[in-house]
């Protein structure tokens, strides 16, 4: 699935990429070579999603303090409509659950993704 976003946001990506978090890192680093292939700090439509998984259709989102303000809480939810409308599941996470419950939020994000993964059931009417 490859949606439309605006060029403008490849720099931002790339720069955000550079500015990651060290829970937004830690995630990075334990994804690296994994199957299905994660991207991180991905254009997609007109938003900038942590980490993108295509095949599993599944964003996973690391949230630090600017999301928790009410503009920070408005922006996401809105954003979450968007890709839900989408089929696009959204997991958020905030840093301090990565930092302090890595082993649980990469289980949690394993085992969405493997569920996503799985073929449908085709019910014939």
């Amino acid at each position: 699935m490859n949606w439309r976003y605006s060029r403008s946001l490849i720099g931002r990506a790339k720069d955000m990429r550079q500015e990651m978090t060290r829970p937004a890192k830690l995630w990075f680093e334990y994804l690296k070579g994994q199957t299905p292939r994660w991207r991180n700090q991905r254009p997609f439509g007109p938003y900038i999603l942590d980490f993108y998984c295509a095949a599993a259709k599944l964003a996973v989102e690391v949230d630090g303090e600017s999301h928790f303000t009410e503009q920070g809480l408005a922006y996401d939810a809105e954003r979450t409509t968007y890709l839900e409308a989408l089929g696009i599941r959204v997991l958020r996470f905030t840093n301090l659950e990565v930092s302090r419950n890595f082993g649980g939020v990469c289980e949690t994000i394993e085992r969405q993704t493997a569920e996503r993964l799985e073929p449908q059931p085709c019910f014939k009417p």
